[in-house]
């Protein structure tokens, strides 16, 4: 009915959100450029996992025995050759694991300014320069950090920092100067004495946005249990483990035993492996319950039915849920869990850009109505 709480309740949405989230404004900008990023790192990380992890791994474990080898036969220049192939092939998988991270760390932050977006008391011309510059930087310093490895030193002024290097610090330090002043503006608004916004984003209560909140809460508690048990039952253990393995390896047994050799370095990559498994899937399933958590409180501006962004939601908590598990099952389950693991991410990237869309169908709707009504 015309005159019903429900019907009221949206007309105030509705204005709000042509105040807060206006045609190419701070926080569409910063939304939509935020999910974005969060997007590309996640599709970047799932190639660089099936075509770059396995292989740079087994590079490194090659080049490692080959040092071990060339050690034991008092072969100097192929063990300095052999680590030098093992520091390019880390640098190789840092930078890549660097630019991955980077991309989905700054669409984190670029959602959460978006939230906090009503309470920066800058005019809203400067809030969206800012989250230009946020965006610009944000962009230029994964693509500096993807570049380190390739371009290195090559015409660089510096003696010992590259190009890449000096581009991805200029772009590190673009996206700190824009927090800060929206962190500014923060302080700004909490300082005056202006009447409380309300925004009704933080109101949502449909299926989709409990949904994706409830599912992301338990994620994070559950990553940090996982934490606080690998921290208590494996931690010092594998610290004690790396510390033995390669006492083993540069004993007197080892030098004159090239089977000594291969068993501590057969052990050592083991011990590595579990490592990794166990902190990357603890490091994913914190990320994807605040990814969750976040992108409950957008729901209303997607523009999709509330059955669909129901569905959507469930697949990206599956994705969220398969991912981690199936990390911490590659150790024993090989190609097999990898793959489904990789299955897992593809399935938070499908959900993820059809909340996207969403919001973009609703962008455009929004400006056709602000359109009609001039």
């Amino acid at each position: 009915m015309a005159g019903s709480p429900s019907s009221s309740i949206g007309v105030n949405f509705r204005n709000m959100s042509s105040e807060f989230f206006a045609p190419l404004g701070a926080r569409r900008l910063l939304v939509l450029s935020g999910i974005g990023l969060i997007l590309a790192g996640m599709i970047f990380g799932d190639i660089f996992a099936v075509f770059v992890l396995h292989q740079n791994a087994a590079g490194v474990g090659a080049s490692l025995s080959a040092a071990a080898h060339a050690a034991l036969a008092g072969d100097a220049p192929t063990v300095l050759a052999s680590f030098q192939n093992v520091g390019g092939f880390l640098e190789n998988r840092g930078t890549k694991v660097d630019t991955h991270v980077h991309m989905i760390d700054f669409g984190y932050l670029a959602l959460m300014l978006a939230i906090l977006q009503p309470w920066v008391a800058l005019g809203e011309a400067l809030k969206k320069r800012l989250a230009w510059i946020f965006l610009f930087g944000a962009g230029v310093l994964p693509v500096g950090v993807f570049l380190i490895h390739y371009v290195g030193l090559a015409y660089s002024p510096l003696q010992s920092i590259g190009w890449a290097s000096i581009f991805a610090d200029s772009g590190g330090l673009l996206v700190l100067l824009a927090t800060l002043a929206y962190l500014m503006g923060l302080l700004k608004h909490s300082a005056s004495s202006a009447a409380p916004v309300r925004d009704e984003l933080l109101a949502d209560r449909s299926a989709s946005a409990r949904l994706l909140l409830a599912g992301g809460m338990l994620f994070v508690l559950v990553g940090f249990l996982h934490g606080a048990y690998y921290a208590g039952t494996d931690l010092y253990h594998h610290e004690a483990l790396d510390y033995t393995i390669l006492s083993q390896m540069s004993s007197g047994a080892a030098a004159i035993d090239g089977a000594a050799v291969e068993s501590s370095l057969a052990a050592y990559g083991q011990l590595q492996g579990d490592k990794a498994v166990k902190i990357a899937a603890h490091a994913h399933v914190i990320e994807f319950g605040l990814l969750a958590i976040l992108l409950a409180f957008f729901q209303p501006y997607v523009r999709l039915s509330e059955v669909w962004k129901r569905r959507w939601a469930s697949v990206l908590l599956l994705g969220s849920l398969m991912l981690p598990v199936f990390v911490l099952l590659e150790l024993k389950g090989g190609l097999i869990a990898g793959g489904l693991a990789d299955f897992g991410g593809l399935l938070v990237i499908i959900a993820l850009l059809a909340m996207w869309i969403g919001i973009l169908r609703y962008t455009g709707a929004l400006d056709a109505t602000r359109r009609e009504a001039k």
